[in-house]
């Protein structure tokens, strides 16, 4: 296997791009190589086969949607509130919704993960670990509400994700900053 590491990065972006576009049945070598912009055959040169191509799509979607190392870097950097919170959560819908490809490349990753163990395996270890950092930053940064309301901000944010990205219109009458605003007002506990 080949271990040129930007190389390697831009194949799994251009996995990525794929999946969004074509589904996880249009996520082929060749496919890859094509969105990419190499010579045929290079994609298989990095990844030994469509599982491993699949897991790293997955790691690297999170690392596409996670927020700036310098918002994560100083969780204290601003008083704790649940404007704050609502700052926060826009921040992340904006990522998800400006960078679609990477959420519905998601969508498509879960959805295969149901006929593939090792991927459901994979994806779970990584959605874990990103639900962990979130509580954690959560917690350090003294915001209001604990574990359970970053659950259920989580769960929330998530759904309103799926609707913005799939079927837009679904929810026309309400901008993300309503809807995070309105979340946030009604998970987490009153200043």
């Amino acid at each position: 296997m080949r271990q040129n590491t930007e190389r390697r990065t831009a194949l799994t972006d251009a996995a990525i791009e794929v999946l969004a576009r074509d589904g996880a049945r249009g996520l082929t070598y060749r496919a890859v190589d094509t969105e990419a912009g190499v010579p045929p055959g290079t994609t298989s040169n990095y990844f030994r086969d469509r599982d491993q191509l699949l897991a790293e799509a997955g790691e690297r979607v999170h690392i596409r949607l996670s927020a700036p190392a310098e918002v994560l870097a100083d969780p204290r950097a601003e008083e704790p509130s649940t404007g704050r919170v609502t700052a926060l959560l826009g921040d992340l819908m904006t990522r998800l919704t400006t960078r679609r490809s990477s959420y519905l490349a998601l969508l498509e990753l879960r959805l295969e993960a149901n006929r593939r163990p090792e991927l459901a395996a994979a994806l779970t270890a990584t959605m874990k670990e990103s639900f962990e950092i979130s509580v954690g930053f959560h917690e350090a940064a003294g915001l209001p509400g604990g574990r359970d309301e970053v659950l259920l901000l989580y769960l929330a944010l998530t759904g309103l994700t799926v609707e913005r990205l799939t079927l837009p219109e679904a929810l026309a009458g309400y901008t993300d900053a309503q809807v995070v605003g309105l979340l946030v007002d009604r998970i987490l506990p009153g200043e």
